[in-house]
């Protein structure tokens, strides 16, 4: 009786194992990056996916279909001022990005509902279309060099999304 209680035992914690390690490994590492802008303060949180070999707009973010634009809870952008993204107003406040990759073109969106996961249950965007404020089309670009990992950088024209050999620069003025 003692001995398959003990295999019982070490059966659930081999599986405890396992399961935590799988869950741990799909992690993506949150970033925080922040800048200023004309006197604008814009600071993006956002989980840094890793490429991991895979195709970006095959395996990864599919070209035209909305991606959560990152990896775990919805990427964050907050604008201290009234901004112009890609020569039309966003007001000041928090938002969260979503995107709709293409090879040659990207729609980026700014929603007004922040502190959601990025996915559903059923693998797809957690965007809520109704509560989208702005989306502007911009022009991807070859990356001047490869990033595994999912970054974004502020400058003083705007802010870019790195990512594999892609770069996704987004005006801000």
């Amino acid at each position: 009786m003692k001995i398959l209680f003990k295999l019982k035992l070490l059966n659930f914690l081999i599986f405890t194992f396992l399961v935590s390690s799988v869950a741990l490994a799909q992690e993506s590492p949150r970033e925080n990056v922040s800048g200023t802008i004309n006197g604008t303060s814009i600071k993006i949180g956002y989980g840094s996916p890793a490429v991991k070999g895979r195709k970006i707009g095959g395996e990864i973010a599919p070209y035209g279909q909305i991606w959560r634009t990152g990896a775990n809870p919805v990427t964050e952008i907050e604008i201290s001022q009234d901004v112009k993204i890609e020569g039309q107003v966003l007001h000041a406040g928090k938002y969260s990005i979503f995107t709709i990759p293409g090879e040659n073109e990207w729609k980026v969106i700014f929603n007004s509902e922040t502190g959601q996961w990025g996915i559903k249950d059923d693998g797809s965007a957690n965007d809520d279309p109704s509560k989208d404020v702005l989306t502007v089309t911009v022009k991807p670009e070859k990356s001047s060099s490869f990033h595994e990992r999912l970054t974004f950088v502020i400058d003083d024209k705007g802010f870019d999304l790195l990512w594999g050999d892609i770069a996704v620069p987004v005006a801000v003025k």
